[in-house]
């Protein structure tokens, strides 16, 4: 058994994750189980937008907007290779919103947060802009105003790989199978998913961030009878060729007061979502339902010039919000902030549960963490992340396309696209993946739509990726240029990898 460690998060995604990470750097010892791949659940199904939530103003959730405009920022300069910049276009409907609360609430989300290099709103002329070339006649006028972009997988990702860099122990296909109080600590008992191996850990204090599956694990896994907390609602996109050729984005309304985004996604595509419904079942099982996919059609076709069908759509994808349930009768009225809710009686070990959040908000929340976890076991170093980068991101926002210039005269055999495409997804750590390569052979195998051994390899040994999902709809949104018989080959290649590496590390750990 392990020494006791401060503190055992269960769950890898975006807040266990950047728990883990603002902790080890403060000096905690940490350890995080996650039962699949990080990322796997709600937090690489989202938008894959850092925003302040435009829409949440009528819902009088100001402090939650306030909180996300302020994080804009912070979050662009922590990470400018994977987050970046976007406008967002909203046309005026006529028999919606009228056009001067729409003004007043872009004043009011142009004024709530913090913003120096995020452009303000303006209004838009649809008649005779670019902006207004794929939308209806009808639409002529609008706002624009901004916000950002993220690649949500590989936030995830990135928080787990400076966690790691720092001290705490990651370990994804391991999960929590029973976690029990023994006087000043909890005896976790995990089983990895790989081999059925159970091992057992103590820590201080337990984090249970397991996203929508936080209401099972105070049920099973902590024996709470505390477990009915979380709402869940499901979130559906799809994907079309791309509708417009700029790159702005497009936020339209809708008759039931819902709201749907059309984003520029992945170059050639067009991400269209998101829907709110309730959901019931297991969140792993969650898949796109005929009603939905007839709900983001009809949503899209009533503002685009071109009428978007089914027969458009090569690719969709489903999640599951873990909405803290305050009650509300409808799921997109169900608030996003987050509670934090500290379980500890008579001075034994405490868990604290993670209900709700949002990617943007997901650095807060780790600090708002901190604050608990300082209370409850101490204190050691100050907070430290709103002005830290994550890996791959140590240069300006503005140096992005330098830096790809830069990796291309370096490496004069890769084309232009790769470049582009290795400093979107690594920054600077391009250097270390590319290390050694003198010419395009060095990069080994390809397996399709620009994927090479070499890189495939790097997420293997630095980001925990096991099998051809987790690089390919995870670390990458590559998936969507392979064929079957692409992605079967690379997953092949991949288990063939993988294991011989698990053969070695057996073998290290039985000299």
């Amino acid at each position: 058994m392990s020494e006791v460690d401060d503190i055992f998060i269960v769950g890898g995604g975006i807040n266990g994750c950047g728990i883990a990470r603002d902790a080890a750097g403060r000096g905690y010892s940490v350890r995080l189980a996650e039962m699949n791949d990080l990322a796997s659940g709600t937090s690489s199904w989202s938008s894959k937008l850092i925003h302040g939530g435009f829409r949440y103003l009528e819902h009088y959730e100001f402090r939650l907007v306030r909180e996300a405009l302020g994080e804009r920022e912070v979050l662009l300069n922590m990470a400018p290779h994977i987050i970046w910049p976007m406008r967002f276009v909203l046309p005026h409907h006529s028999s919606m919103r009228p056009a001067w609360l729409l003004r007043l609430g872009l004043f009011i989300y142009d004024h709530m947060g913090k913003r120096k290099l995020l452009a303000g709103t303006k209004q838009v002329n649809l008649e005779t802009s670019t902006e207004g070339k794929p939308l209806k006649p009808m639409f002529s006028k609008g706002f624009e105003y901004s916000d950002c972009w993220v690649n949500d997988a590989r936030l995830v990702v990135l928080n787990a790989k400076d966690a790691h860099d720092r001290g705490a122990v990651i370990e994804t296909r391991t999960q929590v199978i029973d976690a029990v109080r023994e006087a000043d600590h909890w005896l976790v008992t995990t089983k990895n998913i790989r081999s059925d191996e159970t091992t057992q850990h103590r820590a201080r204090l337990l984090i249970n961030a397991s996203g929508p599956w936080v209401d099972k694990v105070l049920d099973k896994t902590l024996h709470s009878t505390h477990s009915k907390n979380v709402r869940l609602v499901q979130g559906s996109h799809i994907i079309v060729p791309k509708i417009h050729d700029h790159d702005k984005a497009y936020i339209f309304q809708n008759a039931d007061n819902r709201i749907v985004f059309a984003l520029p996604y992945e170059d050639d595509y067009t991400l269209i979502g998101t829907t709110d419904q309730d959901y019931k079942g297991d969140p792993a099982d969650v898949k796109i339902t005929s009603s939905e996919i007839s709900y983001l059609c009809s949503v899209a076709s009533e503002y685009f010039e071109k009428s978007i069908n089914k027969d458009d759509i090569v690719w969709s994808y489903s999640g599951v919000r873990p909405l803290f349930d305050d009650g509300a009768s409808e799921a997109q009225e169900a608030t996003r902030d987050y509670i934090l809710r500290v379980d500890s009686e008579n001075g034994e070990p405490p868990v604290i549960n993670i209900f709700g959040g949002k990617i943007t908000t997901y650095r807060k929340l780790s600090e708002s963490m901190l604050k608990k976890v300082e209370a409850l076991i101490g204190s050691k170093k100050m907070p430290w992340t709103a002005n830290s980068q994550l890996p791959g991101g140590d240069f300006e926002v503005s140096c992005f396309d330098q830096l790809v210039l830069k990796l291309k005269s370096e490496f004069s055999f890769l084309d232009s696209g790769l470049a582009h495409r290795l400093i979107r997804s690594y920054g600077t750590k391009s250097w270390v993946l590319m290390e050694g390569a003198t010419s395009i052979d060095d990069m080994g195998r390809a397996f399709g739509g620009s994927l090479t051994e070499k890189e495939v390899n790097y997420l293997i040994n630095e980001e925990w990726a096991e099998c051809a999902e987790d690089v390919i709809w995870r670390r990458s949104k590559i998936g969507i240029r392979l064929s079957q018989k692409e992605i079967s080959t690379l997953d092949e290649w991949m288990q063939n990898r993988v294991a011989i590496e698990n053969t070695k590390t057996l073998r290290s750990s039985n000299c």
